[in-house]
């Protein structure tokens, strides 16, 4: 089961791959941790992102995305640019992309509390809450609990 965490933050898709095989956790070196989208508003650079994105899990092998979900409106609102960006790695055929909500992540991480220090990852802090994305997304398959 190889997951690809995903955190959308303003005009950057920021990355981390982690699996999970017998019980053991494998998080992967990967070549690219980050996407910054330019301009979103150009159909091209759309298409090029997602491409590009697509490619990148295709050479990962990556089964799933887990995306955090992002407000709408409000304080914490998410950007129109990183809407576009979630829409097209969920247009993706050949990828499970799942949308993770905040009350399903924090109940996840208090059934399953991460096994691992953050700071002994050795992931950049930036890729903190898409690693917690994938461990959420991948305790979820584990255990099948409350998939919706």
């Amino acid at each position: 089961m190889r997951t690809c965490g995903v955190e959308i933050t303003g005009s950057d898709v920021l990355l981390c791959i982690l699996s999970k095989e017998n019980d053991v956790f494998d998080i992967r070196d990967i070549r690219q941790t980050r996407f910054t989208l330019a301009d979103g508003n150009n159909t091209e650079v759309m298409r090029k992102f997602q491409f590009d994105f697509a490619k990148l899990m295709q050479d990962y092998q990556i089964d799933s995305v887990a995306i955090r979900e992002r407000q709408p409106k409000g304080k914490f609102a998410g950007s129109a640019k990183g809407f576009k960006m979630e829409t097209a790695i969920q247009l993706i055929d050949s990828l499970d992309v799942q949308i993770l909500s905040p009350t399903v992540i924090k109940e996840q991480l208090k059934r399953n509390p991460l096994p691992i220090d953050f700071a002994d990852t050795g992931l950049k802090k930036y890729q903190e809450n898409a690693f917690i994305n994938a461990y959420v997304l991948i305790m979820r398959k584990t255990y099948r609990q409350d998939q919706h």
